[in-house]
């Protein structure tokens, strides 16, 4: 017991030094993806041109093209990255993230739906992704119900859901127009190619938002951890914890795939990645910048390191499988429990 309490101190300082560093590096992303690309600004002039300062050549350059890029890879990153903790956190149960069940899914679906039927793009398709999935992640939790919520179930109805939503969208991808198929291909893989301003502020208030909402939270989802007979007795109500971060989480993934796509993985990998990280179980902050991380670094990899210009969504992808597969093995060897 005494080396428990002695090692309590240590457990802290790393897992602080490796927010720390977690956050450096975000910002250490951020700053790459607006100096280096096709071409290289100098840092003077970027800083010159954030600063409000009009540099000709650099300021298109920034302004423009590369800052609306990065910040919508930094919030939608943080917002993936979060709501994918949360459902993990929640549900005791690395595999419980967006991706998998199913509320990515449903924002797909609709924004397909939108492209390919309605023949809306823009704004409207981000708006009708965000309504859908919050839609369908009611229609989750309603068919969950109470506290089988708690656990497998959620994540099996979800997949379920996910799966019908998979087959929908493909038959509307059969029947869709060349243009509209691409278009609809672009969306469902996730990018930030073509990122506006106007499309940052929306994700970024819905960050400010239900991140908040998270942060009251944070301390009855940790809690949670432990059972639900356990938070009673230290009173926290496990339903009434439940909604609220399933409102918040559903939020940030929803807003986030409206305005980039259903980025994959990111959700999943944030906060498993974030927890191996801080020699711990995975906070919240950790995971907002393991989000970011993942999503600055993959669209700069898909963009300037790989010999083809590849979505940030395919680059992601490609490291979320590995990845998953490793947990399952890992389930495996543990005697089947994740």
């Amino acid at each position: 017991m005494t080396d428990v309490v002695r090692a309590m101190p240590e457990r802290r300082a790393h897992a602080t030094l490796a927010l720390v560093s977690l956050v450096a590096c975000t910002l250490g992303l951020f700053l790459l993806t607006l100096v280096c690309g096709q071409s290289c600004a100098p840092i003077p002039e970027v800083l010159q041109v954030l600063s409000g300062r009009d540099v000709p050549g650099t300021s298109f350059l920034v302004q423009d093209l590369r800052l609306p890029r990065a910040l919508l890879s930094l919030v939608t990153g943080c917002c993936f990255g979060l709501g994918g903790v949360s459902f993990q956190i929640m549900l005791r149960n690395p595999l419980a993230s967006p991706d998998i069940i199913g509320i990515s899914g449903g924002a797909g679906a609709a924004a397909v739906f939108a492209i390919v039927v309605l023949g809306l793009d823009g704004a409207a398709v981000s708006l009708v992704a965000v309504l859908s999935g919050l839609g369908v992640a009611a229609l989750i939790w309603g068919l969950s119900s109470g506290r089988s919520a708690a656990g497998a179930r959620l994540i099996l109805v979800g997949i379920g859901i996910s799966a019908m939503l998979g087959s929908a969208t493909s038959y509307m991808m059969l029947d869709a127009q060349a243009w509209d198929r691409a278009e609809a291909m672009r969306w469902l893989t996730g990018s930030v190619n073509g990122a506006r301003l106007a499309q940052v502020w929306p994700v970024a208030v819905a960050l400010a938002v239900f991140g908040g909402l998270l942060a009251s939270t944070a301390r009855d989802l940790e809690i949670l951890r432990l059972g639900d007979d356990t938070a009673r007795g230290l009173g926290v109500h496990p339903d009434f914890t439940r909604l609220r971060v399933t409102l918040a989480a559903v939020g940030l993934v929803a807003f986030a795939t409206g305005a980039a796509g259903p980025i994959s993985f990111v959700a999943f990998l944030a906060g498993p990645i974030a927890a191996r990280l801080t020699g711990g179980r995975a906070k919240l902050p950790a995971a907002a910048a393991m989000g970011a991380i993942l999503v600055l670094g993959g669209d700069y990899a898909g963009q300037v390191l790989l010999p083809a210009r590849l979505p940030v969504g395919v680059v992601t992808g490609a490291l979320g499988a590995p990845f998953l597969l490793y947990l399952i093995v890992r389930a495996n060897r543990a005697g089947g429990t994740l």
